[in-house]
């Protein structure tokens, strides 16, 4: 059941075409105030004309995220404080583990998991003031005991980290990544355990297909991070020159543009929904899992390692990669 007070909403990464912009419009179209955040506040209009308020927030420059605290604080009453904080900007990165730009990894995992952590230490004392409700404006305050009419349902605040189901599954050619949301996942779990005394609480949203710009934005230079409003989208769809996986160039970088993912998934718009109705829910889980095969991947925490592994290669098309390594032995040899 939805609370019944109006809930502020921070949301980190809401450019054009991703997640953080379907969570904005969605938690705002449920009737609750959204800050919806990006590095970039050119590509916010979309969100600003539908009456979402929107404000510049660089999850990697502190003082960009000093100055996204004050301005949020200057729009809230005294007795309110942020409800629910979405930790929702990204990086990509794919390449070998062994091909990996040491630099480049360090930068994904600045902004997937230490960003995300800085982000949630400033905001902490607006959410802590958000585990005091509102006054009831309806109630009589010589009365011990409101009537039904005028009784609001409490909402304890909420963090919500944005992991991925790749935090639970290796998959070829996105170690990098999916280690960074690994790290992310465990510190959410963590900091579940220690903000509850604080009546804090802290989810970890896994999600696995959603059909987003993420892929169509990808760089093709292995050694930069570019950026797309507020997700950051790591190079690395090409090998390095040099690269031990250079006999089979041309099928590792096929699975590395992942092309055949970017019309795979639900709507950007249905998972929203589906989300944001589970995190308004009576009851919110510590973990929430959404997205096409969101479902198969949790299961698949639960199958022997090597079954799995097989399962992984056959999807990702790892296949043609070992074969096409047996072909050139063949020819050595």
């Amino acid at each position: 059941m939805s609370p019944s007070q109006k809930l502020n909403v921070l949301i980190t990464g809401c450019s054009p075409g991703g997640m953080g912009a379907a969570l904005a419009v969605e938690f705002h179209n449920a009737g609750h105030h959204v800050y919806a955040t990006a590095r970039n506040p050119s590509k916010l209009s979309p969100l600003a004309e539908q009456g979402i308020q929107t404000l510049t927030l660089d999850i990697t420059s502190p003082s960009s995220i000093e100055s996204a605290v004050s301005a949020v604080t200057a729009t809230l009453p005294p007795t309110r404080g942020l409800d629910i904080l979405i930790n929702n900007a990204a990086g990509s990165y794919t390449m070998p583990v062994v091909d990996a730009n040491l630099s480049a990894a360090r930068d994904l995992f600045d902004i997937n998991v230490w960003a995300h952590i800085a982000v949630t230490q400033a905001f902490l004392p607006l959410i802590l003031r958000a585990t005091n409700p509102p006054p009831n404006p309806n109630s009589n305050p010589t009365t011990t005991t409101p009537t039904k009419a005028t009784t609001t349902t409490p909402f304890a605040p909420l963090i919500v980290n944005h992991t991925s189901v790749g935090s639970v599954t290796a998959l070829p050619f996105q170690g990098i990544y999916n280690a960074s949301k690994a790290a992310l996942a465990m510190l959410t779990a963590t900091m579940r355990m220690e903000l509850a005394p604080l009546g804090v609480r802290v989810v970890d949203l896994k999600t696995a297909g959603v059909r987003t710009n993420i892929i169509a934005n990808n760089s093709f230079n292995n050694n930069t991070t570019t950026t797309t409003g507020g997700e950051e989208n790591g190079g690395g769809a090409r090998l390095p020159a040099g690269s031990v996986f250079a006999p089979v160039r041309e099928e590792v970088e096929r699975i590395m543009s992942q092309e055949g993912l970017k019309e795979r998934g639900v709507t950007a718009e249905q998972w929203a929904a589906e989300v944001v109705g589970v995190l308004l829910g009576r009851s919110v889980p510590a973990e929430v899992w959404r997205g096409e095969s969101a479902l198969m991947a949790r299961m698949a925490t639960a199958i022997p390692c090597g079954l799995a592994e097989e399962v992984v290669k056959r999807v990702t098309g790892m296949g043609a990669v070992e074969e096409g390594f047996r072909k050139v032995k063949a020819r050595e040899g």
